[in-house]
């Protein structure tokens, strides 16, 4: 997915990221009904996200998927805490 990733559309990033789930939960073993009955989502969104075709995916179902899988934790990769800013340490030195 790393590929040339900035030169790729919204709607092929989710695509990709869609068969990746697939793929996690396959390898879960998991079925769509599963994860349905784990996510409360409908299992005609499910495989339409797997598909590529439910590229409309909201951000809340998403994580309902990834808790649904037990990869919620994966979710800080997306944003990651930001390290302090230089000014805020050169602040608190100043303070000490």
């Amino acid at each position: 997915m790393q590929d040339n990733i900035y030169e790729k559309s919204g709607a092929e990033l989710i695509s990709e990221l869609g068969r990746r789930y697939r793929d996690y939960r396959k390898r879960m073993g998991l079925t769509q009904k599963e994860v349905s009955h784990k996510s409360g989502l409908s299992v005609f969104t499910i495989s339409g996200f797997e598909k590529g075709s439910g590229t409309g995916i909201t951000m809340a179902s998403f994580i309902k998927l990834l808790r649904a899988i037990d990869c919620l934790d994966e979710i800080e990769k997306i944003l990651p805490p930001l390290p302090e800013s230089p000014r805020a340490l050169y602040k608190k030195q100043k303070q000490k």
